[in-house]
C-alpha cells in the first residue's frame, strides 16, 4: 500500500486554512494514507515540524515510510487523547488538522469489519490490536445497551426493533460477520430508502462506540487548543452530524468565552475568548463531489487561537 491511495478530502481548502507560518509546527491528527500530510509537507520550509498520529497500524507503516523520507516528519501510533504526551509544551504548535472518520481502505477492507457490503469478520476497532470487537461486544451487550448505542450514535429510529432481533438471532448462535449482523439489521428494518442500506446508521453508531470516537474528539479538541501559539489554528473536517456538533459547540463555547449568569454588567473583554472563527463551514466543491461520492457529507469548520 503506498503513500497518497487514500483521497483525501477538502486537502487545499484545510492547508490553506492551516498553513501561515511556514516554518512552523503542526499535527496531522489522522494521517490515514497520507493525503493531507503529503500536501502539508509541499507547503513548508526545510525548518518545519509535522507530527502525524493514528490508530491504525496500517496507517502507521506508511508514515514510517514517509518519515525515513522526510526528516521533518515524526510519527506516533497514538489516539487523540494522547496528544499532550506527545507535545508537552504549551504553546508550541501552530496548527493542528483533524480529519474524521474512517478512510477509504479500511471501508474496502472486508477483514476490517468496517463495512457489511462485503463479508468479512465483524471487527471495526481502528487499532485491531487493542481494545474489544464489534462482535464481542454485539454478542454479551443487554438489549437496552444495543438499542441506546444505536440510537444515540447512529440517531437510527428503529434502533428497539434491530436490538430485539440480534438479541434473539444470538440466542441461536454468535454473531461473527458483517453481513450476519447487517441481515439483521435489514429484517428488523420496516422503511427502507432507496439510496440508503438501513444497517447504515447502527454500522456507523458501533463503530463510533467501539472506537470512543466522539469522546476521543473531544479530549483531542481540548488539548489541541492547549497546545497551539497564539494565531495557531484548529482545522476539523468531518463527516457525521455528532462530530460536527461536538466541534460547532467546542468552536462556539471559546469563541464566546467564560459562562457567566446571564445579567452580570461582564464586557466582551472580561469572558476571555480563546477563539475566533475563520470563515464559514465550508464543503466540498461540485468537481470534488462528482470525483468522489464518499465526500458528500463533509464540512469543515476552522478556528484560530487569540488568547
Amino acid at each position: 500500500m503506498e503513500l497518497g491511495e487514500h483521497k483525501g478530502i477538502l486537502i487545499e481548502e484545510a492547508i490553506q486554512a492551516m498553513v501561515y507560518d511556514t516554518s512552523g509546527s503542526y499535527v496531522d491528527m489522522t494521517f490515514g494514507r497520507g493525503g493531507h500530510a503529503q500536501r502539508i509537507l509541499n507547503s513548508l520550509d526545510n525548518s518545519a515540524q509535522l507530527l502525524v498520529l493514528d490508530r491504525d497500524p496500517e496507517a502507521i507503516h506508511i508514515a514510517k515510510q514517509l518519515a525515513e523520507k522526510d526528516a521533518r516528519v515524526t510519527w506516533a501510533h497514538e489516539r487523540f487523547g494522547n496528544l499532550g504526551d506527545l507535545v508537552i509544551e504549551n504553546g508550541s504548535l501552530n496548527g493542528v488538522l483533524f480529519d474524521l472518520g474512517v478512510s477509504s481502505p479500511q471501508v474496502d477492507d472486508p477483514q476490517r469489519g468496517f463495512s457489511f457490503l462485503r463479508d468479512g469478520p465483524l471487527d471495526m476497532r481502528m487499532d485491531p490490536s487493542k481494545g474489544f470487537t464489534a462482535a464481542d461486544w454485539i454478542c454479551s451487550a443487554s438489549e437496552d445497551e444495543i438499542a441506546d448505542v444505536i440510537f444515540r450514535y447512529g440517531e437510527e429510529r428503529h434502533s428497539r426493533r434491530m436490538a430485539k432481533r440480534v438479541i434473539a438471532a444470538r440466542r441461536l448462535k454468535p454473531i461473527s460477520t458483517t453481513v450476519e449482523l447487517a441481515e439483521l439489521f435489514k429484517a428488523a428494518h420496516p422503511a427502507w430508502k432507496r439510496d440508503r442500506h438501513p444497517a447504515t446508521k447502527a454500522f456507523q453508531a458501533i463503530r463510533i462506540y467501539v472506537n470512543q470516537e466522539l469522546d476521543e474528539l473531544s479530549q483531542g479538541l481540548d488539548i489541541a487548543l492547549d497546545r497551539l501559539c497564539v494565531g495557531g489554528r484548529i482545522v476539523v473536517i468531518s463527516f457525521h452530524s455528532l462530530e460536527d456538533r461536538i466541534v460547532k459547540r467546542f468552536m462556539s463555547r471559546h469563541v464566546k468565552g467564560d459562562d457567566f449568569p446571564r445579567g452580570l454588567p461582564v464586557t466582551d473583554s472580561e469572558l476571555c475568548p480563546r477563539l475566533k472563527l475563520l470563515g464559514k463551514p465550508q464543503r466540498v466543491s461540485a468537481v470534488e463531489l462528482a470525483d468522489n461520492a464518499r465526500s458528500r457529507s463533509a464540512i469543515m469548520r476552522v478556528a484560530q487561537k487569540i488568547k
